[in-house]
C-alpha cells in the first residue's frame, strides 16, 4: 500500500507545502518527504498527525491508497483508437498523476508532420523511446536521431534541446518512459 502519493496529492490539492505539513505533525520536512515518496512508512501516530495537519481522516487516505491502480494494460488494438487533437499528437499515460513516483510512462501516437516538444519542469531524468509502429525523430542537444520500428533510445533529458518529431508520412506509434 502507497499512502505516500496519496498524502502528496492531498497536502497539493489543498495548496500547503511540505514545511508547514511538518511543523503541524512535529517531523521533520526530510522525513515528510520520504513518507511522500514512500521511502520511509509513518507510525499510525505520525500519520494521524500528517493527516490531521492536511485536514483529513487517516482512514480516508488508507482506503485512497488501497484502490490504487498496480496494474495497466494498453492493448495493441488501443493505439488504433487514440483521437488525435489538432495538436497532432496524443498521450495514453499509464498511469494517473496521483499513482506516479518514479517513473512515468505513456503510448504516444503522432501524426506524419508532427513534433512533440520535452516535458517541463523535469532536471536529470533519464528517458527510453521505444518505436512500436512507424518511425520518429529524436532532436537531442541539435543531434537528430532516427529511429525506426523495434529501435529504443535511452538518454538523459535536456529540455531545451529536446523534441521527438514525425517525419514520415504514416502514424507513429511509441512507448516513452521517463524518471520523475
Amino acid at each position: 500500500m502507497k499512502l505516500g502519493s496519496v498524502l502528496r496529492k492531498e497536502r497539493k490539492e489543498r495548496r500547503i507545502t511540505l514545511k508547514v505539513i511538518a511543523e503541524k505533525a512535529g517531523i521533520s520536512e526530510g522525513f515528510l518527504s520520504q513518507v511522500e515518496n514512500d521511502v520511509n512508512s509513518p507510525s499510525v501516530y505520525t500519520l494521524i498527525n500528517i493527516c490531521s495537519a492536511i485536514g483529513i481522516e487517516a482512514g480516508d487516505v488508507i482506503k485512497q491508497a488501497e484502490g490504487q491502480e498496480r496494474l495497466i494494460v494498453i492493448k495493441r488494438s488501443e493505439w488504433e483508437d487514440l483521437e488525435i487533437p489538432k495538436s497532432g499528437f496524443a498521450t495514453r499515460r499509464f498511469f494517473s498523476p496521483e499513482n506516479r513516483r518514479v517513473i512515468d510512462s505513456s503510448i504516444i501516437a503522432i501524426e506524419p508532420g508532427k513534433s512533440i516538444p520535452a516535458r517541463k519542469n523535469i532536471k536529470n531524468s533519464q528517458e527510453l523511446l521505444c518505436v512500436l509502429k512507424g518511425s520518429v525523430e529524436l532532436t537531442y542537444s541539435d543531434e537528430p536521431v532516427v529511429l525506426h520500428e523495434g529501435d529504443c533510445v535511452q538518454y538523459y533529458s535536456i529540455q531545451a534541446k529536446e523534441m521527438i518529431s514525425n517525419n514520415s508520412k504514416n502514424l507513429a506509434v511509441v512507448v516513452w518512459v521517463g524518471t520523475l
